[in-house]
C-alpha cells in the first residue's frame, strides 16, 4: 500500500511539475500578443451583445479590429465584420436588425450600416472630412455623426461644404508653403494640429439621405479633450426631434484657459440652438431619459480644475429644474445610463482603486451593484435583470461580462483564456501605508514569478501620471506592472496625494504641491518597502511616465535612494512647460500663471539640477504637444553636463504614448536593457 502511494504521489508530483514548467513569465510579445475587448453592446431584445475585438498586426505596425456577437447568456462568439481595415463603435438600430459602425476600410473613416442576419454592409456616407462616433434617433430614422470641418464653410448646404472642405485641404497640401499662421490658443491636442477645423455634429437620414450640418460656427460640438468627455457626448431625445451636445468654452479666444462646457440642444426641424446649462465650470454627456421627462448630463463645479468631482445632474424638462443626484457621493461619476423604466441611473466610479458600477434613484439613493475590479461600458436589458459591461483586472485584459440583479458576475467572452493559462503571475497584493499628515495611502504590490519569500529581489518603484489618475485595477497595454514583475524585480505602485478614488480631497490636496505631501507619501511607501524582508534596499530604481516622469526628476534633486531612474515624457521646468503645453487651465490651476505666481517656481524640478546625481533614462515624443518634447531635451543636456549616466530615447512618430506596436517593443526592450544594467 505505502509502495501505491508513494507511487500516486511522485505521478502527481510529477504532473504538477510539467504544468508549472508549462506556465512561464509574461515577455514583451504577449502585450502583442492579447486580444483586445471593448465597447460591449446589447441588442435592443437584450439577447445579443456586439463587441469589438482587436488584433495586433505587428508586422504591419498597426492594430486590425472587427465586430464580433454573442449570445447574452453565454456561447459561442460570430464575428460579422471582416475587413483589413478597422471596424468599430457598433450601435444596434432601435429594431436590432443591423447595427451601425465606422470603418476605415475603403480608406477614410465612414459610418457604415450592416444587416445583422445577412451580413450585407452599406456606406452611409462618404464626406470628405470623414465621420465617427454615430449613434440612433429612438425612432430609427436618423443617425447623427461627427465631423471635423472647416467652420467657414459650415453653414453652407452639405454638399457645397463638402467640395469646400476638400478644396481647401487639397490647396494646403500641394502648397509647398507648410507655414501655419495662428491668431489663439489650443491651436494644437495632444499629438494633432487642429488646423483651423472644429469638430461639428451631423444628422442624415437612416437610409443615408438628407446629410446637414446642425451645428455650424466656429465652435465645437463635442469636447476636444478626452478630460471633458465621457464617450459619445450627445444624444437624440426620445422622440427624435432634437439632439442634445456638449459645447466647448466661449469666447472661442479662451478655450485653452476656461473649462467651461455647457450642454446645448438643437431642434432638428428648424435648426435652433438653446443652451441648457449656465454653470461656469464644465457639463457635458447629455442623456435623455426613455420616457422624455428628463435629462441627465455630468457636471462639475470648480471652473478652471479639470480633476474636479463629476457630479449627476438630472434637469426635469417640463420645469427646468436642475438637481445633482450625486451631490454627497464623494468620487467621481464616469458615463451614466438610464435604466429602460427611467426610474435610475446606472454608472461606473471609482473606489480605492476599483471601479464598481453604481445605480441612483431619481431622488439621490446611490447602490453598489458590481464590486471590485475596473467595470465600464455598462448596458442594461429592459427589464433591468442583466447587465452587461467591460471587466478588467490588473492580471487580466478585459472581457465582456454579464452580471444578474444581484451582482453575480459571469463572463461572456474568453478571448485571452488561452494566451493567459501558459503566463504565470503573482496576484497583486492591496496594502495602506502611512502617508502625510498620517493619512492612509494605498499602493499595489507585485512579485515576480515563481516568487521565493528566501530570496531578495530589486525593487522598481512606479509613480502614475495624472497627477490627479491612479493605479486602478485595471488592465494597461503600456505600462503594465505584472510585465514589469516578469523581469525579475518587486514592483510596487503608490496612489499617493492627487490620486482619484480616494475622495475630493485627497485629489485635491497635490493641487500648487506637486513636491509636497504627495513626495511625502511616496518616500514613506518606499521605506515601507524597504523593510520587506525580499527587497534588496541596494538595488532600486524609480520609474514614471508625465506626472510620474515629473516625479522622476523631483527625485533626482531630493534623494539618492535609486540605482537609476526613469523619466517618460516628464515635466522638467514649470516655466517652459506652461509656455509650450496646449491647455493653460491645466498649468494655471496646479501652479499659477507665471507673471502673476511668485511661489512658480518652488517645485519645478530644474530648480534643484545642482543636485541631481542618479543614472536617468529618459524618453520623450516629438508628437507630445501635452508635455512637449523640450522638457526631454532639457533634462538630458543637464545630465550630459554634469557627466552624469544618462540616455535619451527620442521617438519621432510618437505623442504623450508609445502606440506603434513595433515602438513599443523598442520602448520595453530599451527600458527593460537599462533596468538590467543596473539592477541585476
Amino acid at each position: 500500500m505505502n509502495t501505491l502511494k508513494n507511487i500516486s504521489l511522485m505521478v502527481l508530483f510529477t504532473v504538477a511539475t510539467l504544468f508549472a514548467q508549462t506556465r512561464q513569465p509574461m515577455q514583451i510579445e504577449d502585450l502583442f500578443r492579447a486580444k483586445r475587448v471593448s465597447d460591449p453592446q446589447l441588442s435592443p431584445d437584450g439577447k445579443t451583445v456586439a463587441f469589438v475585438l482587436s488584433v495586433v498586426d505587428k508586422e504591419a505596425n498597426r492594430s486590425n479590429s472587427d465586430i464580433w456577437l454573442i449570445p447574452s447568456g453565454g456561447g459561442e462568439a460570430k464575428q460579422l465584420t471582416n475587413s483589413p481595415k478597422a471596424d468599430f463603435h457598433p450601435r444596434w438600430s432601435p429594431d436590432g436588425k443591423t447595427i451601425a459602425f465606422q470603418s476605415n476600410r475603403n480608406g477614410s473613416m465612414q459610418i457604415y450600416r450592416i444587416d445583422v442576419a445577412s451580413g450585407n454592409t452599406t456606406q452611409l456616407t462618404n464626406i470628405f472630412s470623414e465621420a465617427g462616433s454615430a449613434v440612433w434617433s429612438p425612432d430609427g430614422k436618423k443617425l447623427a455623426f461627427v465631423s471635423a470641418v472647416y467652420p467657414e464653410f459650415s453653414a453652407l448646404p452639405y454638399s457645397e461644404a463638402d467640395a469646400m472642405n476638400k478644396a481647401k485641404a487639397d490647396s494646403l497640401e500641394k502648397s509647398k508653403v507648410k507655414a501655419r499662421v495662428l491668431t489663439k490658443l489650443l491651436y494644437r491636442h495632444w499629438d494633432s494640429w487642429v488646423d483651423g477645423k472644429r469638430q461639428h455634429l451631423f444628422v442624415l437620414n437612416a437610409d443615408g439621405s438628407n446629410l446637414r450640418n446642425v451645428t455650424p460656427g466656429d465652435r465645437d460640438a463635442v469636447p476636444t479633450s478626452s478630460t471633458f468627455s465621457a464617450g459619445d457626448d450627445f444624444d437624440f431625445s426620445p422622440d427624435g426631434k432634437e439632439l442634445a451636445y456638449t459645447a466647448t468654452p466661449i469666447p472661442v479666444h479662451d478655450e485653452s484657459w476656461s473649462t467651461n462646457h455647457d450642454i446645448y440642444i438643437v431642434n432638428l426641424e428648424n435648426g435652433t440652438r438653446t443652451q441648457l446649462t449656465t454653470n461656469p465650470a464644465a457639463d457635458g454627456f447629455p442623456r435623455y431619459s426613455p420616457d422624455g421627462k428628463y435629462l441627465a448630463y455630468r457636471a462639475q463645479s470648480r471652473p478652471g480644475f479639470e480633476a474636479d468631482r463629476w457630479q449627476l445632474m438630472l434637469v426635469d424638462r417640463s420645469t427646468g429644474k436642475i438637481k445633482s443626484l450625486t451631490s454627497a457621493f464623494d468620487s467621481n461619476v464616469g458615463s451614466p445610463v438610464w435604466s429602460r423604466d427611467s426610474k435610475m441611473l446606472y454608472f461606473d466610479a471609482e473606489e480605492k482603486a476599483n471601479t464598481p458600477i453604481w445605480s441612483v434613484t431619481l431622488d439621490g439613493k446611490i447602490s453598489k451593484i458590481i464590486n471590485s475590479a475596473t467595470n465600464s461600458d455598462i448596458n442594461s436589458s429592459a427589464d433591468g435583470s442583466l447587465f452587461i459591461f467591460s471587466h478588467q483586472t490588473l492580471s487580466r485584459p478585459a472581457e465582456i461580462y454579464s452580471a444578474d440583479a444581484k451582482g453575480e458576475l459571469k463572463p461572456l467572452t474568453h478571448c485571452n483564456d488561452a494566451l493567459f493559462s501558459h503566463i504565470e503571475y503573482s496576484d497583486p497584493e492591496y496594502v495602506w501605508f502611512e502617508g502625510a499628515n498620517k493619512a492612509n495611502v494605498q499602493m499595489w504590490i507585485f512579485k515576480p514569478p515563481f516568487f521565493d519569500a528566501k530570496k531578495k529581489y530589486p525593487l522598481v518603484y512606479m509613480i502614475h501620471g495624472g497627477p490627479q489618475g491612479a493605479w486602478g485595477n485595471s488592465w494597461s497595454y503600456r505600462w503594465n506592472p505584472q510585465l514589469w514583475a516578469a523581469q525579475g524585480y518587486v514592483v510596487a505602485c503608490p496612489n499617493p496625494r492627487g490620486s482619484t478614488g480616494f475622495g475630493q480631497k485627497f485629489t485635491d490636496e497635490i493641487s500648487r504641491d506637486w513636491g509636497g505631501k504627495v513626495y511625502t507619501d511616496i518616500m514613506n511607501g518606499l521605506a515601507s518597502m524597504e523593510k520587506q524582508p525580499y527587497i534588496n534596499t541596494k538595488k532600486m530604481a524609480a520609474a514614471g511616465a508625465s506626472y510620474g516622469g515629473y516625479m522622476m526628476n523631483w527625485l533626482n534633486g531630493h534623494t539618492d535612494k535609486f540605482k537609476t531612474i526613469i523619466c517618460h515624457d516628464g515635466v522638467y521646468n514649470f516655466y517652459s512647460m506652461y509656455g509650450a503645453t496646449e491647455e493653460t487651465w491645466f498649468d494655471e490651476w496646479e501652479h499659477g500663471i507665471p507673471w502673476e505666481t511668485k511661489e512658480y517656481d518652488k517645485f519645478s524640478p530644474h530648480k534643484y539640477a545642482q543636485n541631481f546625481k542618479t543614472p536617468t533614462l529618459i524618453i520623450h515624443n516629438e508628437l507630445d504637444f501635452r508635455v512637449p518634447v523640450g522638457e526631454g531635451l532639457q533634462l538630458f543636456t543637464t545630465l550630459q553636463r554634469k557627466g552624469i549616466p544618462s540616455k535619451l530615447l527620442y521617438f519621432p512618430d510618437e505623442g504623450h504614448w508609445v502606440l506603434k506596436p513595433q515602438n513599443s517593443e523598442f520602448w520595453h526592450k530599451t527600458v527593460f536593457e537599462w533596468l538590467a544594467e543596473y539592477l541585476k
